[in-house]
C-alpha cells in the first residue's frame, strides 16, 4: 500500500511538473522525494516478497491499514518538507514584499508619530 501510495504521489506530480511552462513552485524536488520514497518501497516490497513468497499477496487487512498510513505519512511529511523549503527559498518574493510591505507602513507611522510629538 505504501508502494502504491507514493508511486501515485510521484506520478500526479511528475505529470503537473512535466505540464508547467515555468518552475516558479520547485516542483522538481517534490518529484524526486517521491519517486525516491518509490524506489525506497519497491526495493522493500521486493525483500518482502523473497521472504513471504506467495503469503506476500495476502496481507492482513490491520497491515494494510498500517501500510496506509504510512504511505500517506510519507507523502504529508514530503508535502511539508516542500512547503518549508518553497517558503525559505521564496521564488516570487512573496513573503519578501509582505515583509517589506508592512516594515515600510511601520516605518511610516514611526515617522508621523514622531513628528506630530
Amino acid at each position: 500500500m505504501t508502494l502504491l501510495l507514493t508511486v501515485f504521489a510521484a506520478v500526479i506530480t511528475t505529470a503537473i511538473w512535466y505540464n508547467r511552462k515555468n518552475d516558479d513552485m520547485r516542483l522538481g524536488i517534490l518529484c524526486f522525494m517521491f519517486w525516491g520514497a518509490s524506489i525506497m518501497w519497491l526495493v522493500d516490497a521486493i525483500y518482502e516478497f523473497v521472504e513471504l513468497q506467495a503469503e506476500y499477496f495476502t496481507p492482513a487487512p490491520e497491515d494494510m491499514l498500517n501500510d496506509a498510513f504510512l504511505g500517506l505519512s510519507v507523502i504529508a511529511f514530503a508535502l511539508v518538507v516542500w512547503v518549508v523549503r518553497l517558503l525559505i527559498l521564496d521564488p516570487k518574493g512573496v513573503i519578501k514584499k509582505a515583509l517589506t510591505k508592512n516594515s515600510t507602513k511601520e516605518d511610516k507611522e514611526v515617522v508621523t508619530q514622531a513628528s506630530s510629538k
